[in-house]
């Protein structure tokens, strides 16, 4: 199986480790160290070689840092982690951090009364991240200072970093050869008087080239770094092994990673890095050699998100490949007793019916299986030691995804044990309300994800309710299952754009009880005009990509309006004709009893 349910915490990890690393910082005349969950490359996910806030703390969640100070240790988190970072890191060492409500500065100066030198790796922040925390300690005797991660001279048995082989991305697939990209790209910077671009995001310098890797666990990335000249060249910092069976061809000129920073050094005019992705020590390295460094995004984020036309159809083959798959499963649960199954089980079922297609690459991300209480965990991952058993009303939460090589899919469904309850039920309903609201919108362009996000909360806000987490995140194309910039949450500020894809999954979560998340993935798209709508006004909808029946079980028609029951009945005509045929007799079985019209 793909899955391992290894536990995640190590109750010895603690406070020797921590120990340890107090010691070195006051041996190195530090009184505070900043410890991020990034890596040197900036991206959402890192290798084990390099899972460093894991091997301090326990807390293995995708986002999160540590501030650690003699007397205390805040470990920072954000709404989706709340419940697993108290479950994971030890209470008398580590003391968790509602983030973003309090901000790293403001939590220092409330911790620091005096004078104070806080240290924080060049490699592992960004110019931006360090610049807010500067600007938030500015008149205060806090002193942020660059130093080296303790943590990689303490951890003996550090992981080697990753240096799994690289492969070619088919341009068929991707839509433009990497020469087309470099040039546009190339083209860019020239009008912009800029001579050069550090890319330093794996995801990015992936995308760019048209290659894909395997150095970050559910993400086909291979990690290096590069520089795009204006003349379309680029300068790519990459172990050779990994490239040994990719024809780069001559304008890109390959390097060991050792020469990355003495390479920055020897970059003259006007060099563009991205200041909320570039690493604090690219920033010094360019400055230090005399470049004019002018801080711009990276190029390669916005046309990445905007998916071409070969990227999109793509992307509607592995959905529909994928929802067979998954409806293979849940024929499978509804023909089956769930009592006295486990999450693991559920897990390892749904897996198999991933590979039965043979074009299952890896799972896009660990499978989120949580029955009961553990539903609430927004991102609970089920280990052997915390595997729950089903029995007779719960609610499991089933958030799963695959990458095939025409991209990643992510998907969620709220399955019931036996008969729900009306709490669940209706709660269920809300928030298929708020999916089908987001699924429906016609919006204005030049709208961002925090002017649409309000939309999928509305029928849980009028009693009451909400979720802590954003409505939905960007994807990739066989890259990493989360992208940026888009995105639909209150913080949202990228302006969406035809061609981006992104989740919509509103949920809700009963602390100790059941949580429900719904997930379709969709695109953004051109409108059509509307009789009678305003002239000259451009509008945007959002393709669904994702067309996997929902639980009638636990739907509440009584709460449904009459264009939302439309709006179902009509997702699961489609759902019927898209997936019938090709299914095993007990998953047709199933698929024609779930698309019935309400």
């Amino acid at each position: 199986m793909f899955q391992s349910f290894a536990a995640t915490s190590r109750p010895d990890l603690g406070p020797g480790r921590l120990a340890a690393f107090r010691a070195e910082l006051s041996a190195a005349g530090l009184d505070g160290f900043l410890v991020p969950r990034a890596d040197v490359h900036q991206g959402e996910y890192v290798a084990p070689h390099d899972d460093r806030l894991a091997w301090l703390t326990g807390f293995t969640g995708s986002a999160g840092f540590a501030v650690i100070l003699p007397e205390i240790a805040g470990v920072f988190v954000d709404g989706r982690y709340r419940l697993q970072v108290r479950a994971q890191c030890d209470a008398a060492a580590f003391t968790p951090v509602d983030w973003p409500e309090t901000q790293p500065a403001d939590w220092l100066k409330a911790q620091i009364a005096g004078e104070a030198r806080v240290g924080f790796d060049p490699w592992l922040h960004t110019v931006g991240e360090i610049e807010t925390l500067r600007k938030g300690l500015a008149g205060t005797g806090i002193a942020l200072v660059e130093a080296p991660t303790p943590i990689d001279r303490l951890w003996t048995d550090q992981p080697p970093p990753p240096m799994a082989p690289a492969f070619a991305y088919p341009d068929a697939l991707a839509g433009r050869s990497s020469a087309e990209k470099r040039a546009d790209l190339a083209a860019e910077l020239a009008r912009a008087g800029q001579a050069a671009a550090v890319i330093t995001l794996p995801d990015s310098l992936c995308w760019l080239l048209n290659i894909r890797g395997g150095d970050i666990p559910r993400v086909p990335a291979a990690h290096g770094f590069a520089i795009l000249h204006s003349d379309g060249s680029v300068d790519l910092f990459m172990a050779a092994a990994k490239l040994e069976s990719v024809a780069l061809g001559p304008e890109v000129r390959v390097s060991d990673p050792a020469g990355f920073a003495a390479a920055l050094g020897r970059l003259r005019g006007r060099v563009r890095i991205d200041r909320q992705s570039a690493p604090v020590a690219v920033h010094a390295a360019l400055a230090a050699g005399g470049a004019d460094v002018a801080f711009d995004r990276d190029p390669c984020v916005l046309p990445k998100a905007c998916k071409a036309p070969a990227e999109l159809d793509a992307a509607r083959t592995a959905h529909r490949r994928d929802a067979r798959a998954v409806t293979e499963f849940l024929g499978w649960y509804a023909g089956t007793d769930p009592e006295g199954l486990t999450e693991i089980d559920l897990v390892r079922r749904l897996e198999e019916c991933r590979r039965a297609s043979n074009d299952l690459r890896d799972l896009s991300f660990d499978t989120i299986c949580g029955a009961g209480p553990n539903g609430a965990i927004m991102h609970y991952r089920v280990t052997e030691d915390t595997n729950r058993r089903l029995g007779a009303g719960d609610l499991v939460v089933l958030d799963s995804g695959a990458q095939y090589l025409d991209g990643p899919t992510d998907i969620t469904r709220a399955l019931p044990v036996g008969a729900p309850g009306a709490e669940e039920r209706a709660a269920y309903t809300r928030v298929l309300k708020g999916l089908i609201a987001m699924s429906r919108l016609r919006f204005p362009k030049g709208c961002a994800g925090g002017d649409l996000d309000v939309l999928a909360r509305l029928a849980l806000w009028e009693v009451g309710q909400d979720f802590n987490h954003g409505t939905g995140h960007g994807v990739g194309q066989y890259l990493s299952v989360h992208e940026g910039p888009q995105r639909l949450s209150r913080a949202g500020r990228e302006v969406l754009k035809p061609g981006m894809i992104l989740s919509n999954e509103p949920g809700y979560y009963r602390d100790g009880a059941f949580g429900i998340r719904l997930e379709n993935l969709i695109v953004v798209a051109v409108a059509p005009p509307l009789e009678g709508g305003d002239p000259g006004r451009d509008w945007l909808c959002f393709e669904t990509l994702t067309y996997v029946p929902f639980e009638r079980r636990l739907i509440d028609p009584g709460l449904l309006g009459e264009a939302e029951r439309a709006w179902i009945d009509a997702y699961h005509r489609e759902t019927h004709d898209r997936l019938t045929g090709g299914l095993s007799a007990e998953a047709e079985a199933w698929l024609a009893a779930a698309t019935a019209p309400l």
